[in-house]
């Protein structure tokens, strides 16, 4: 090797490389991937989804239950905004039920899964005594609580079932006695076929098959063999389909699946009118306030049909808004039951995700035309207190799941307000007191978080 004048070695240079040749960082298109991975996956990324998705869910459908609400209050001779008055009053004490459930730890949770379920079951026995039980669109699952406010206790039954099996599920996985199948079937199925028989004695299908929904799933989340799965499916899918053979009503909501045109006797009215209203919103909508299909086209726009009106008014648009933000409340309920050590946790985010997720699956198949019309709400978006209560309390336990992570609490720990920051520089330089407790709890919440994310 020829050496340099000054007797020593010469420096090996890298080739250069081509002017039209990138490196993979250089890319635009890669660099946001990464960037959005790298956000993806901060410790607090499900927290934020959660909070963020639910209250925009719930302020998006505020506005929606208002328009489409309108015609029909008008027609019953009340006020216009009769109907928002009563949804916001019920999404002021959501509100307040949600902050309270993820202010709440664990333990108590758990402890109030009995009293829950308790309260469910005799509610809802309540509904069949005369006097006390409303009937509702021929379904008698309400109860008179006074003036024009009723209560659906099959809608807390939901929640009942979640925690409840939650907590029942986790207790026989620390006994590890979940490997026997007596054990993870009962009395885990019989208490919901009991559930599931309590609403069915009013006739409400379509809450029958959220609450089979959330069976499945936490049966399915505690690892039940396939056959076992398979029997209890099979058991529920017969008795399924002698409730629908036995009612001509659900067999008529059956065929109206895909239908366009309303048929003899206008059996499919509704299905056909829900398509119309969809059809007619084209890419941007008519504007909000400016349906058609509002204006006593459409039965029940402001509750089971409410997505129909919402796809009429702001078009594909709004439609795609709605969906992405249920499918990212529903992928940030499965990150925190996937990332989660502690068996309650597991089972009941699982639940509460399959809830919602089934629910908005089945209302918006049958708006679509895809699915038999089940008379099941939108979650936190269809008019009705009686379901936004208990949704909202349940997005309460996803956030409060999703802030016990321990890499979100140490992310948290980090989170102080900026003028106590301040103050501790400005103290820490004058020289005349130390550094603040907090200082101390932020490094130690920095050892504990991986990857360096906030």
């Amino acid at each position: 090797m020829p050496s340099s004048r000054t007797g020593r070695p010469p420096v090996q240079r890298a080739p250069r490389r081509p002017s039209g040749a990138r490196s993979p960082r250089d890319n635009p298109v890669r660099r946001f991937h990464l960037r959005a991975r790298k956000a993806w996956d901060r410790p607090l990324t499900a927290y934020y989804l959660i909070l963020g998705g639910s209250l925009l869910i719930t302020v998006l459908g505020l506005v929606m239950v208002y328009s489409a609400s309108q015609i029909t209050a008008l027609q019953l001779s009340l006020p216009g905004s009769y109907f928002f008055r009563k949804q916001f009053l019920a999404a002021v004490i959501g509100g307040v039920l949600m902050l309270v459930a993820s202010r709440m730890p664990v333990k108590l949770h758990r402890a109030l899964a009995y009293p829950i379920l308790a309260g469910a079951v005799f509610l809802m026995a309540l509904v069949q005594v005369p006097g006390i039980g409303v009937s509702v669109n021929g379904n008698q699952n309400w109860i008179s609580v006074g003036g024009p406010f009723q209560l659906q206790p099959s809608e807390f039954g939901k929640l009942a079932l979640v925690l409840w099996g939650a907590d029942l599920i986790a207790r026989k996985q620390d006994k590890r006695l979940l490997t026997q199948w007596k054990h993870m079937l009962v009395p885990l199925v019989p208490v919901a076929f009991m559930l599931l028989g309590l609403i069915m004695l009013g006739g409400d299908m379509g809450t029958a098959i959220i609450l089979t929904a959330i069976l499945f799933g936490l049966l399915w989340l505690a690892g039940a063999p396939t056959r076992l799965f398979a029997g209890v499916l099979a058991v529920a899918a017969t008795i399924g389909v002698i409730l629908i053979k036995t009612s001509p009503n659900r067999m008529a909501r059956l065929a109206c699946i895909g239908a366009t045109d309303p048929g003899p006797g206008d059996h499919c009215w509704q299905a056909v009118h829900g398509i119309y209203a969809l059809a007619s919103g084209g890419l941007f909508g008519s504007g909000l306030g400016a349906s058609v299909e509002k204006w006593g086209q459409l039965p029940e726009a402001h509750t089971d049909f409410i997505f129909a009106i919402t796809g009429e008014e702001l078009g594909l648009a709004g439609t795609l808004s709605v969906l992405a933000l249920f499918a990212a409340l529903g992928y940030a309920g499965i990150r925190v039951a996937g990332r989660t050590e502690d068996p309650f946790v597991r089972y009941a985010a699982g639940g509460v995700t399959t809830w919602i997720t089934a629910q908005a699956v089945i209302n918006i198949g049958a708006v679509l035309g895809l699915l038999p019309i089940a008379g099941v709400p939108l979650p936190l978006f269809s008019y009705g207190g009686s379901a936004l209560l208990p949704t909202m309390f349940a997005i309460g336990l996803l956030i409060a799941f999703a802030r016990d992570e321990p890499a979100a609490r140490a992310a948290l720990a980090m989170r102080q307000p900026r003028f106590g920051r301040k103050r501790a520089a400005v103290r820490g330089s004058a020289g005349t007191a130390g550094p603040r407790r907090w200082n101390t709890m932020r490094r130690r919440a920095g050892t504990a978080r991986s990857s360096g994310e906030r």
